[in-house]
């Protein structure tokens, strides 16, 4: 049994390593695509994050994989179906996070509402206690936060927004009803959620049926000086209409843990290099209205790092673990496909 894992630090590769002593087992520092994928053409099982792309040229590229295992909850970066059709098993990380990112939500929430991260840099800049220049900050108590998507890092939150004396509404397209009675808010739908919302927090998982959940369309019904929180998935908001929103003042500020297109971000280098540079730059507008996000004062954008604490990646790597022997051992588990 071949295992070829990418994207996995020399400090976490031993970690795998002796997990699997049995099974022929490599690792590349490097992501999978179309460009290394022949550095696995032999492989039996391939392990990857969300930052590889295993599309059809990939998948066909490994006629002997059996399964992949990635280690992230969203699977997204795995073309499913073409898998499927070739009999190739995928397993996820299912529950990983849930406290972690939740956490990491109301870290961004507060640093919006109370300047922390501006009060900070002032300090630093100009040696200058004098609160007088910066911007009042505002209560959290009293104010509507709306979750899209209940599952279970949205529960974890709606458990921190009530200590906050948060009034609470949400949506879902599953809703939980015995959760909501037992915590006393109300599911709504997604447009009244957006329009009653003092901040709006998304946890949905990302799917071709809700790219650009959040658009110019529903931007329009939000309450003027909301706050939009996405720890989520970059897709999920539709960039063009968000700077749209920002600018007109129809939403205050927003906290950003992911980006649409953020691959292509990371890719930047490659892409202002490539000999047909401005067709390129062209083709990545998304990419280059992330730079103008990145530069208004009232976002904040970290790298994806909600998920990354030494709790999440030690889950993170027993699961895999788990999930990899569960398929050697013919008793696959957290199976997507």
């Amino acid at each position: 049994m071949k295992i070829v894992f990418f994207g996995l630090e020399k400090a976490e590769q031993s970690l795998f390593l002796d997990s699997f002593n049995s099974a022929e087992v490599s690792f590349l520092k490097e992501k999978l695509d179309e460009n290394n994928v022949f550095q696995a053409k032999d492989a039996d099982i391939i392990c990857v994050f969300i930052n590889s792309t295993i599309n059809k040229v990939v998948l066909d590229a490994l006629p002997n994989l059996k399964f992949i295992a990635t280690r992230s909850t969203g699977f997204n970066h795995i073309d499913c179906e073409y898998a499927g059709t070739k009999g190739i098993k995928i397993s996820n990380v299912p529950a990983y996070g849930s406290h972690t990112v939740a956490e990491f939500t109301f870290g961004l929430i507060l640093n919006l509402s109370r300047n922390i991260e501006k009060a900070n840099n002032y300090i630093r800049e100009s040696s200058d206690f004098n609160f007088f220049p910066l911007m009042e900050g505002f209560d959290l108590q009293g104010k509507t936060l709306g979750i899209v998507g209940t599952g279970k890092i949205g529960k974890n939150v709606l458990k921190i927004a009530k200590g906050f004396s948060m009034n609470i509404v949400a949506y879902d397209l599953y809703p939980d009803l015995t959760f909501a009675k037992e915590n006393n808010f109300e599911y709504k739908s997604l447009n009244e959620v957006i329009s009653k919302s003092d901040i709006i927090t998304l946890h949905t998982p990302y799917s071709k049926e809700n790219h650009h959940l959040i658009n110019r369309e529903n931007i329009s019904m939000m309450k003027k000086g909301v706050y939009l929180i996405n720890t989520a998935r970059g897709g999920l908001i539709d960039t063009d209409a968000l700077m749209g929103g920002l600018k007109d003042g129809i939403i205050a500020g927003a906290g950003l843990d992911v980006l649409e297109g953020e691959k292509e971000l990371k890719e930047e280098i490659e892409i202002l290099s490539s000999s047909s540079r401005l067709t390129r730059i062209e083709e990545y507008k998304t990419l280059l209205e992330n730079h103008i996000l990145m530069d208004m004062p009232n976002v904040i954008i970290t790298p994806h790092i909600a998920f990354y604490t030494r709790e999440a990646v030690d889950e993170i790597i027993r699961t895999t673990v788990l999930n990899i022997k569960g398929f050697i051992t013919n008793n696959p588990v957290n199976l997507v496909k």
